[in-house]
């Protein structure tokens, strides 16, 4: 009997044994068909996003941003490089005239500054700058009369030689003041250069000890010339055909 009943508990043993292992088995299965779907979802998802991104354009601007330099209101009164071969020009002139005295160049703001700073590196003599910023045409085509200066100089120029470096002489008025106010102030010499002279507005006598270009009375811009503030930074001279446009 007792043996009977020890055979009974290890069938029931066995059994449950047996049961727990194809629990394990199911739970196993489970836990790896849960692992598939959510790794194929995600894999899906991805893919779907990745074909969704490779196929969506990317957003581009089709309207083009207008050339400065290629305006049609602009025509090309002086070229780039006939600019630079004749400032070279001057600064070999400069630099004969000048050798030894260690001149104080002074450039007047705005429009001067591009003259100023290539006819620096033409000049082979030792020397200094400054600058000056006067009053001259505000937003308008024509000069005002009125002479202010905006910017003084920050050195005394007693006994030095001075060269003015302008980029235009129109009427003359403004630079005839200048020029006698750094006179006044017990320089040895005062002289200036102009990128341009636009000799047919003059009303006051200036002369020009070292000039560029004369040119007809129009308006021009570019080499840091403006119409309102635009146009400085043309790397040639233009007449303005339209002020307004």
């Amino acid at each position: 009997m007792s043996h009977h009943k020890a055979d009974s508990q290890q069938y029931l043993v066995s059994a449950f044994l047996q049961s727990l292992c194809v629990l394990c088995v199911l739970c196993v299965s489970v836990v790896s068909f849960s692992h598939d779907v959510i790794h194929h979802r995600d894999t899906k998802y991805t893919e779907i996003h990745r074909v969704n991104f490779e196929e969506t354009p990317l957003a581009t601007s089709s309207a083009q941003i207008p050339s400065e330099f290629s305006n049609p209101n602009l025509e090309v009164l002086l070229s780039q490089e006939k600019l630079q071969s004749r400032i070279r020009e001057l600064g070999a002139e400069i630099t004969r005239d000048y050798a030894g005295q260690n001149p104080l160049l002074i450039g007047v703001l705005k429009g001067a500054c591009f003259f100023l700073s290539d006819l620096l590196r033409a000049i082979d003599t030792r020397l200094s700058i400054e600058f000056m910023a006067i009053s001259s045409y505000g937003s308008s085509t024509r000069t005002s009369g009125e002479v202010r200066i905006m910017k003084d100089l920050d050195v005394p120029i007693e006994g030095r030689h001075i060269l003015v470096v302008e980029d235009i002489v129109d009427t003359g008025l403004t630079l005839s003041y200048l020029l006698a106010n750094l006179q006044s102030r017990g320089a040895a010499s005062v002289k200036l250069a102009a990128l341009l002279d636009k000799y047919e507005r003059r009303e006051k006598d200036v002369k020009i000890d070292y000039l560029g270009f004369p040119i007809p009375d129009a308006f021009v811009v570019g080499y840091g010339l403006d119409y309102a503030e635009r146009y400085r930074n043309l790397p040639f001279i233009a007449v303005l055909k339209n002020p307004e446009a």
